[in-house]
């Protein structure tokens, strides 16, 4: 998922038309598939926003109510599909440790009890999930990189608190000393 606009979740890219009846490829960026179910309706803009009117995840097609001919969907190819994070939170369901990415966003890296940065941005690399993080000040003034990637699984992450916005790592201050 990448980063959000305003109160907007980037979870999906509309890709090329297939077929003559309006259905279209759809390229999801979110860890929740069940979100994509006939009738559901996305923003593709601030102001704008489409409905489902059929969806075949394991083909990965979808059709939008109104787009019924190649030349209608066409006009759709390469919008972003958009979804609010309230909506997120109330159909969204995580397991025990999980957390979204938006709520790991700008939560302070912790080692030993030094602040090693913020977290920037959440980014999936092949099948790990990795913290950007933009260093802290008085760090980058010591020398160090401005910003650096850290795994966000064990051993690195120790304890995530989204209520207090700290995620306590480990290795992580050898990672920075690296880049």
């Amino acid at each position: 998922m990448s980063k959000q606009s305003s109160n907007l979740l980037n979870i999906a890219t509309i890709g090329k038309s297939v077929g003559l009846k309006g259905e279209m490829k759809l390229h999801i960026k979110s860890d929740f598939p069940e979100q994509f179910k006939k009738g559901t309706s996305f923003f593709i803009s601030e102001k704008e926003s489409v409905t489902l009117e059929s969806v075949n995840l394991e083909r990965g097609l979808v059709k939008f109510s109104g787009y019924n001919s190649l030349e209608d969907a066409k006009k759709l190819t390469n919008k972003h599909l958009y979804t609010t994070i309230e909506r997120t939170r109330s159909e969204c369901r995580l397991e025990d440790g999980e957390h979204f990415w938006f709520d790991i966003v700008g939560c302070s890296v912790v080692e030993d009890g030094k602040v090693l940065g913020i977290v920037d941005e959440v980014d999936r690399i092949s099948i790990t999930n990795y913290l950007f993080v933009k260093t802290d000040e008085p760090l980058v003034k010591e020398g160090f990189a401005k910003s650096f990637l850290i795994p966000f699984n064990k051993p690195f992450t120790i304890k995530t608190d989204i209520e207090k916005k700290i995620i306590t790592v480990s290795g992580a201050m050898d990672i920075l000393e690296a880049s």
